[in-house]
């Protein structure tokens, strides 16, 4: 069961890793004088705030009997329908509002606060990232995806673990560039900073959509069966 249940994850977890706001978030706090520290503190609340969601989300998909004779309950397929729309019209809805040219949108102000962010102001920031729609909407669906397979406290948290780890690996790409490249790695993150920037509306418009296809489709699959 914990392997089916880590298998229900995998797309959920990818999709939270393309976050490119908050992998800019890290890029940025990297290149500023204070240096690792607070970009640490926010990769480590980003991973904390994961898991206390997905967590959160599954003991009460599993208190809501989430699994039915060893099938997802009916009332899962509704929701995994009702969250697929949501991630459609919170991506359709930062498309529309992107710049006419991002790559000549000047920095948002969050960005440029974050030169003298703390260590704790940078957790903080982390943790309202998670709590955005995409992410929060995506770590609600892996929580009841896992639940949906009904497969035990230690299988659940087996597949807890894994969205964590695979969720957090965007925000923590730029720390290990960091940590290999101490040359280089300045300018090859001001690189990934100002493309994942000029891209974030299309990167999130099509991730959305591509997860709303998956969600529904099972939801429709398993209404079918």
């Amino acid at each position: 069961m914990a392997g089916q249940a880590v298998g229900e994850i995998l797309a959920f977890g990818v999709g939270v890793a393309l976050s490119p706001l908050a992998i800019v978030a890290v890029v940025v706090m990297l290149v500023a004088p204070r240096g690792a520290g607070p970009a640490c503190a926010f990769a480590a609340a980003w991973a904390a705030s994961l898991a206390i969601v997905a967590a959160v989300a599954l003991v009460v998909a599993e208190e809501a009997h989430a699994s039915d004779t060893g099938g997802p309950a009916t009332w899962v397929s509704a929701v995994k329908i009702v969250v697929g729309a949501l991630l459609v019209f919170f991506g359709s809805r930062g498309w529309r509002r992107r710049a006419p040219d991002e790559g000549d949108a000047p920095a948002p102000g969050w960005m440029r606060r974050l030169d003298g962010v703390t260590a704790r102001g940078a957790a903080g920031l982390a943790a309202l990232f998670v709590v955005k729609p995409k992410n929060l909407l995506l770590s609600i669906a892996a929580g009841l995806a896992v639940a949906q397979v009904g497969p035990g406290a230690w299988g659940g948290a087996v597949a807890v673990a894994v969205f964590v780890a695979l969720g957090s690996a965007g925000v923590g790409a730029p720390l290990v560039i960091h940590a290999a490249m101490p040359l280089r790695g300045r300018d090859v993150l001001v690189g990934l900073r100002d493309w994942m920037v000029r891209e974030n509306a299309a990167i999130v418009a099509v991730l959305s959509l591509v997860i709303a296809a998956k969600l529904v489709g099972d939801a429709v699959v398993a209404l079918a069966s």
